[in-house]
């Protein structure tokens, strides 16, 4: 167990963060479900819309790689442009 108070408090610190990012990744995830079992176009364009943005902010607090973010991003392009 770390001695000083500056360790102690970025444990504190660290584990805040590590349980922050874990809700949003598991949110984007979710709604990552939804939007690949929606058959509506309409409604498909407005959950990619907020999927593409909660990808891009976890690839900028480096939750997930930037590339990851992208793949996943243009997997899903395809999926929404393929819609009927």
């Amino acid at each position: 167990m770390a001695n000083h108070k500056s360790a102690l408090k970025r444990i504190r610190a660290n584990e805040a963060k590590r349980l922050r990012n874990r809700y949003q990744a598991k949110t984007t995830r979710t709604f990552i479900k939804k939007l690949k079992a929606t058959t509506d176009k309409v409604e498909a364009n407005e959950l990619y819309k907020k999927v593409v943005s909660m990808l891009d902010k976890l690839a900028k607090k480096n939750v997930i790689h930037k590339n990851n973010a992208n793949n996943k991003k243009s997997r899903l392009a395809k999926f929404v442009n393929a819609l009927g």
